[in-house]
């Protein structure tokens, strides 16, 4: 027996083995292509159901731009890399931002997966697995654009919040993601759910007509089902936060944006217990298919 297949039956025998446990409901969320508003949905989204009693804590996966940390106006101390490199504790490289939530930076760590051994797989994984018990909501915030690392975040994600905006090329390009995923040979039909959210709408009614366009081209060309969990406003307040490197949730609670994040935020609660997977398939669980797809 190889090492690659001594590896999967360590993590698949202590999930068959572990008792039945609180999963944190995992968001992964993401884009066609930079510059829609993906990192500020994120932390806006966390900022409003810690908010609503919640607890949150954002996983900073898109590596080189370190968005999350700049909105919180907080560089991280420690990194995954210390986790997986240096043995450190996964509270130990939690980050706190505004209202107490956790952020952890991928750093370099996300980029090294490849090279694991087979001991820091399984520490990574039980150390990831103890998130569960810190944090109702766990919200990945992927890369934008089409890679590789972005699509093996999505195929194991069993819920993504796919944000596109009016504009054509970013509709062309969530469809082109959503075409490199379902096409990706280790896909598994039904196993992501994808949620749209229009953002940078000037009212419900073109928020509607963007998930329409892109919904339409993706049931007729990929067979597939896509569904729609709102908008966001464009918002001059909400440009205002950004330049400012400030959070409009927590600076303007009377914003259009943010009273959008609060409907975004409450649906969220709403769907809590409708998807058995999302109770199943937790952020270890996810990590372990990702790992195991790369031995």
């Amino acid at each position: 027996m190889d090492q690659a297949q001594q590896l999967r039956e360590a993590i698949n025998h202590k999930k068959q083995n572990a008792p039945l446990k609180k999963v944190a409901r995992v968001l992964a969320v993401t884009s066609g292509k930079g510059g829609v508003g993906k990192s500020n949905i994120s932390v806006n989204l966390a900022v409003v159901l810690q908010k609503l009693g919640k607890k949150v804590i954002i996983f900073d996966a898109d590596f080189g731009l370190a968005n999350v940390e700049v909105m919180f106006g907080s560089k991280p101390e420690y990194t995954l890399s210390d986790l997986i490199y240096r043995g450190m504790s996964i509270r130990e490289i939690i980050n706190i931002g505004p209202h107490g939530i956790g952020f952890i930076s991928g750093g370099s760590g996300i980029i090294g997966l490849n090279n694991l051994g087979r001991n820091q797989i399984l520490y990574m994984v039980k150390s990831l697995e103890d998130l569960n018990e810190m944090a109702d909501y766990i919200i990945i915030d992927t890369g934008a654009g089409i890679s590789n690392q972005v699509v093996e975040f999505l195929k194991f994600s069993p819920e993504v919040l796919l944000v596109t905006t009016p504009d054509p090329s970013s509709i062309a390009d969530s469809y082109s993601l959503l075409k490199a995923l379902y096409k990706n040979p280790g896909y598994i039909k039904g196993h992501t759910k994808i949620h749209v959210i229009a953002n940078k709408v000037v009212s419900k009614e073109e928020g509607n007509g963007v998930f329409s366009k892109l919904s339409s081209v993706v049931t007729n060309f990929l067979d597939e089902e896509i569904d729609y969990y709102g908008m966001i406003p464009a918002d001059v307040q909400l440009e205002k936060a950004v330049k400012q490197q400030k959070i409009v949730s927590e600076v303007n609670a009377n914003a259009k944006s943010s009273k959008a994040f609060r409907e975004l935020a409450n649906k969220l609660i709403d769907k809590e217990d409708v998807t058995d997977r999302t109770k199943k398939f937790g952020i270890s669980q996810l990590f372990s298919e990702i790992l195991n797809n790369k031995l």
